[in-house]
């Protein structure tokens, strides 16, 4: 079904209904925190939530970044309860694409996101969790199917990986990328906005943040952040003219260190690389322990700060 970001075309069903008559929007997956919904703003609204700067040391020895943040505080709590979410049908025919749109009812800053997910989909849980933490924020977030319905899944034989994998054909993913992304450009140009998009990629998804920027010849996105990308192509980084937040682990064997380092350096424009010490692949939305819970949270505001002073502050204008 198409959607509209401030038009009557929101669909979701009444999970439960609390004492004090909140509806409660379902969202698609079981394991997903659901919230209190209540009202609607413009999707013109002031931003309300608090951003925090954040100080880096730079280490030349060992080449990491450790990054602190000056002051941690969690989302709005309030804000957060005003999240929509509704599963879309993006184009026609073989470009027919799904998609799930994540809202800021309250607070809304009026900046579209592109979240690129990982190999396991658009619907897996840490995905859409990460996708609505980034809408409580004050954006609107777009999560596209990259796979046309056809993840990995863990079930699946390890051995069988390659060969999942080149099914995932590069200019089919980039084409329904650019079909996503022409949709939300679309919806914010008819709410009035004219601000860029950011664009965001974990894993899979991060390494194609490369490929979309490098490819962004109508200069829709303001900015990128790719969490520890795999198979990237360093060889388009020059053609990228925006900044783009790198984070990833030291310990990380799919995303190289100096893979990122050569990556800064190419595009330059302001872009950054952040390590984590000690951290492997997938620690930022998927934390497996209390250490990589407290390196996620502290990711995710670094990333924050990041598409705020980009996208928020940089296009206020």
């Amino acid at each position: 079904m198409a959607s509209s970001l401030n038009g009557p075309h929101f669909h979701a069903s009444v999970s439960a209904v609390s004492p004090n008559k909140n509806l409660v929007f379902c969202l698609q997956s079981s394991s997903f925190r659901f919230r209190p919904f209540n009202r609607t703003s413009s999707l013109l609204s002031p931003i309300a939530s608090k951003l925090f700067a954040w100080k880096s040391e730079v280490q030349s020895t060992s080449n990491k970044i450790y990054s602190s943040p000056v002051e941690l505080e969690s989302e709005n709590d309030e804000a957060c309860e005003l999240v929509s979410g509704t599963e879309l049908s993006i184009g026609e025919g073989d470009d027919l694409i799904r998609a799930y749109l994540f809202k800021a009812v309250k607070n809304n800053n009026g900046t579209g996101i592109m979240l690129l997910s990982d190999i396991f989909g658009f619907e897996d849980s840490a995905t859409r969790e990460f996708a609505y933490r980034v809408a409580c924020n004050g954006y609107n977030v777009l999560a596209p199917d990259l796979f046309r319905g056809d993840p990995w899944t863990k079930d699946r034989p390890k051995d069988h990986f390659e060969q999942w994998y080149a099914r995932q054909q590069p200019d089919r993913v980039a084409k329904d990328i650019r079909t996503a992304k022409d949709w939300l450009v679309g919806e914010l140009l008819s709410a009035g906005i004219s601000k860029k998009l950011g664009v965001i990629g974990f894993c899979f998804g991060g390494g194609r943040v490369i490929d979309i920027l490098a490819k962004d010849q109508s200069k829709n996105f303001g900015a990128g952040v790719s969490f520890y990308g795999t198979r990237i192509d360093k060889s388009v980084a020059h053609d990228i003219n925006v900044p783009v937040l790198f984070i990833s682990g030291d310990e990380d064997p799919l995303c190289p260190v100096s893979l990122l380092r050569d990556l800064e350096k190419s595009i330059g424009r302001g872009s950054r690389v952040v390590i984590f010490e000690g951290k492997g692949h997938g620690f930022a939305h998927r934390p497996s322990s209390a250490d990589e819970d407290k390196d996620a949270e502290q990711a995710f505001l670094v990333m924050r700060s990041w598409l705020h002073d980009e996208l928020v502050v940089g296009n206020s204008s």
